[in-house]
């Protein structure tokens, strides 16, 4: 590997670096978008039970808050209704889109980076190619001038320029390719999760409009 590096030149090194960042994006992307962190199956449904018994205590309602993403959006409304028990449908929706909003900006956190190194890592590539040329043509004019004509090159500096160019371009497609395929899924599940929380929202403020009716 590191005979590929040397190779390769200085212009893979931000490819390196990319490569690392998308590593480690990929990491706690999956750790953050677990299905336990963001929208148990069951939490609506105890949700619904626990609060048409009667309004849950501060301490339950900040339980449910930091128990997922979908329990702090739920957690908003009931707060609404422990600070003024007559809340009418408008405050309640308006406290929990509000909440969503700022769990949906958590979900989608660095998803915009990983799509930028996956845009930029073949462009990276495309640079060390171009690089890579510019050392083919720079041994030829040189071993042209050394030797009396064009016709001549060096082909130790050719093979090198070579090198650096096609270890370049496929470097920066190996880290461009997982990193579009991981944005596409991250991208994809958190749109999930987000219809998933928006209809459990719904149903959930529909329960607390009929029980704050009674």
């Amino acid at each position: 590997m590191l005979s590929i590096i040397q190779a390769a030149g200085w212009p893979i090194w931000p490819l390196i670096i990319c490569s690392i960042l998308a590593l480690a994006l990929i990491v706690e992307r999956f750790a953050a978008l677990k299905t336990s962190r963001v929208a148990p199956p069951t939490l609506l449904d105890e949700a619904i039970a626990v609060s048409s018994r009667g309004l849950p205590a501060p301490a339950v309602v900040n339980q449910l808050a930091h128990n997922s993403a979908l329990g702090e959006v739920l957690a908003s409304g009931l707060r609404v209704l422990l600070s003024n028990p007559r809340a009418d449908e408008a405050e309640l929706r308006a406290a929990m889109e509000g909440a969503g909003r700022a769990v949906a900006h958590r979900l989608e956190k660095y998803l915009n980076a990983l799509a930028t190194i996956a845009s930029a890592a073949p462009l990276l590539g495309l640079l060390g190619t171009v690089i890579g040329m510019i050392e083919i043509f720079g041994a030829q004019a040189g071993s042209g001038a050394a030797g009396g004509g064009m016709g001549s090159s060096n082909p130790v500096l050719l093979a090198h320029g070579i090198s650096t160019a096609l270890y370049n371009t496929a470097f920066g497609l190996i880290v461009a390719i997982p990193s579009l395929i991981f944005w596409r899924y991250f991208r994809g599940r958190v749109d999930a999760y987000l219809l998933q929380m928006e209809l459990a929202s719904e149903q959930f403020l529909r329960h607390l409009l009929r029980r704050n009716a009674h």
